[in-house]
């Protein structure tokens, strides 16, 4: 825009004969002219006129010497109202004021307490609340306090460089990767808890002596059980009983077609024995809910695939999965590294899986009479119960070398014990107890992928072994969802559907850590072989960990983000979003989630919403202040 038609565009706002006001107005909008010389003025940039345009200039400035105007600043009432709602907008939208907001946490219930200037030295949202803060800095000094005590009761273990003090802050820090991972890619957490693990194994930070691998040893295994524990309780026994041959059928058939094809490609490619092979083939064939669950909840809170149930189908079949899994890889080791004779070892297939169920029957009823359902401790003593007897479950099981009975057990013993609660008044899909693993799942998530990760030396994999490792991956994933989607035949799921199904059981992840340095394990306990033979034993124990490591690598953050990407595309959604207490907890469980609801309590506050007709002053699931409408079903399209 040239200088005389933006001098004409101004004229109508200003006096004609004020020529000393006209000049100092065009000096304003033209460029800074200096007091002591005039001439051309500084071109300003587009930026700057189009701000201009955006500018009041129906205020009375107060003139200065030889008809100057004071100059304004961005932050001076110069600007409209409407100019710093437009930038406060803008800044709202940018990149950085996102990344802010992931990293926040929302305060509940008081406002936040701030001293004085607090604001000033840390302005929203670039740093937390005060109470976050503070509450940060006390868990810190609180965790130091502890560090110091330790150290002084246990020694040099605890010291900086020490084998305790390596598997704290491992674990530590693998917390805060997974928590990255969710917060920047919304990728399950446990990629960062996995990366985290390989790069500081790698960079010299973690060397595990013997003593402590063997504690690393039994970390994995209380971790299995509690994520045995939770797909037991994540059955639901009124899917289970309507949809019983469906259910068994998607678990099966896909996983017994993918366990058979990994063992023969491994032991053709990866020149493993069939033993070894088979035992390989167990564990990559599991699935992970680590991974699905969080993906299906998004599309659930949205509506998609809720008409036909096809989250929990999903989950179900994933638990029967990995229980397949978890029985069959004890069966095929406890055969392998047992001293028995061979008829011995043919029976104790079929004996395993039997004594197994039936003794977690035996506890899951027991469950029902003790504790009394009325006693003051009853959620922490069915928590101790419930733990206790899956522990014992899976650490006896492989004490007598019956390994594949343990994980029954503890999957019988979860889901009759939430079958029998369910009947006394508690909810299948969230119970105290849920909650407890829940919380138990958030200390032992870090540690397992974190130790799992560690395992893993760069520069020591072979490169032919990594190529041939993912052919074999991806050929077994791409080929089981189609099995898996050709299994759904004669269901009541249409093609789109099945073939979500299909795409939905590629990811691994918790099988694979959990097990996969098992083998290894078991070598090590071997003892009266030469070293040639014992070398070649752990050769093919390591191959085995490494093709767990990378499936994980692999699959799990391929199949989140087909899972979030093919949902909306693939599933029919609900004119309304469901109502999902209940299903899965929106935010991550606390100590303070464990508890019994007070009925009564809940029937009042909801009759005193009724009358009062009026939104609560706190965040609550809009189904208790309101009756959920029938919904429908559209056909699937893209929006």
């Amino acid at each position: 825009m040239s200088q005389s038609s933006l001098s004409c565009h101004y004229d109508s706002y200003l006096p004609s004969d004020s020529s000393l006001e006209t000049d100092a107005l065009n000096r304003h909008w033209n460029g800074r002219v200096s007091t002591s010389a005039e001439g051309p003025s500084r071109r300003k940039s587009n930026l700057h006129n189009a701000m201009a345009a955006e500018m009041d200039t129906s205020w009375d400035r107060p003139a200065h010497i030889e008809g100057r105007y004071k100059k304004y600043s961005t932050t001076s009432s110069v600007y409209s109202k409407k100019a710093l709602s437009q930038q406060s907008e803008h800044v709202e939208r940018s990149w950085w004021y996102a990344c802010c907001q992931k990293c926040h946490q929302e305060d509940s219930g008081i406002p936040s307490w701030e001293p004085p200037n607090w604001q000033k030295i840390c302005p929203y949202p670039l740093c937390p609340s005060y109470r976050q803060f503070a509450q940060t800095l006390s868990v810190f000094i609180i965790g130091i306090l502890v560090w110091l005590i330790v150290w002084i009761v246990m020694g040099n273990t605890v010291a900086p460089g020490g084998q305790l003090f390596m598997l704290v802050v491992l674990t530590i820090a693998a917390h805060f990767g997974g928590w990255l991972m969710v917060k920047i890619t919304t990728l399950p957490a446990l990629i960062g808890m996995l990366i985290v693990g390989i790069v500081m194994k790698n960079i010299g930070f973690v060397n595990f002596d013997t003593d402590y691998l063997h504690v690393c040893s039994y970390i994995r295994k209380i971790a299995l059980t509690i994520i045995l524990t939770r797909a037991g309780m994540d059955l639901d026994p009124h899917a289970m009983k309507k949809f019983f041959f469906t259910v068994i059928k998607l678990a099966l058939v896909p996983w017994i077609f993918e366990c058979i094809l990994c063992s023969v490609m491994a032991n053709l490619l990866l020149d493993l024995p069939w033993d070894w092979a088979f035992l390989l083939g167990s564990i990559v064939a599991a699935v992970s809910p680590a991974v699905i669950v969080p993906c299906l909840f998004r599309l659930r809170s949205k509506g998609y695939g809720v008409s036909k149930g096809i989250p929990t189908l999903v989950l179900a079949v994933s638990g029967i999965d990995d229980a397949a899994s978890v029985a069959v890889f004890g069966i095929v080791s406890g055969v392998m590294f047992s001293n028995s004779s061979l008829t011995m070892n043919i029976i104790q297939g079929p004996l395993s899986v039997i004594g197994g169920i039936f003794f977690g029957v035996l506890c899951g009823y027991l469950a029902k009479y003790v504790p009394e359902r009325n006693d003051s401790f009853l959620v922490p003593l069915r928590v101790l119960l419930l733990l206790t007897g899956g522990l014992v479950s899976v650490l006896g099981s492989e004490e007598i070398g019956w390994g594949g009975a343990g994980p029954l057990a503890v999957i019988a013993f979860a889901f009759v014990a939430c079958k029998n609660w369910s009947e006394l008044g508690w909810e299948i899909e969230d119970n105290p107890v849920a909650t407890a693993f829940e919380i138990f799942w958030m200390f032992f998530e870090p540690m397992l992928f974190s130790i799992t990760g560690a395992q893993v030396v760069i520069s020591e994999l072979p490169i032919r072994l990594v190529l041939i490792a993912s052919g074999i991956l991806a050929t077994c994933v791409i080929l089981r969802a189609i099995v898996t989607s050709l299994s759904a035949v004669r269901s009541n799921l249409n093609t789109k559907e099945k073939i979500f199904v299909g795409l939905s059981w590629m990811a691994k992840a918790t099988v694979q850590a959990a097990l996969g340095p098992v083998a290894l394990d078991e070598v090590r306990k071997i003892v009266g072989l030469n070293p040639s033979e014992l070398a070649v034993l752990e050769g093919y124990a390591e191959v085995i960990i490494t093709v767990c490591i990378m499936s994980i690598v692999i699959t799990a953050p391929i199949g989140a983000i087909i899972i979030t990407l093919t949902g909306p595309r693939l599933l029919s959604k609900t004119t309304k979003p469901p109502v999902l207490e209940g299903w899965r907890r929106s935010h991550r469980p606390s100590i303070r989630d464990i508890s019994i609801i007070d009925e009564e309590e809940v029937a009042e506050r909801d009759a005193e919403g009724n009358e009062q007709q009026s939104p609560p002053t706190t965040p609550v699931p809009p189904a208790a202040f309101s009756t959920p409408t029938p919904i429908t079903v559209q056909p699937n399209h893209r929006t």
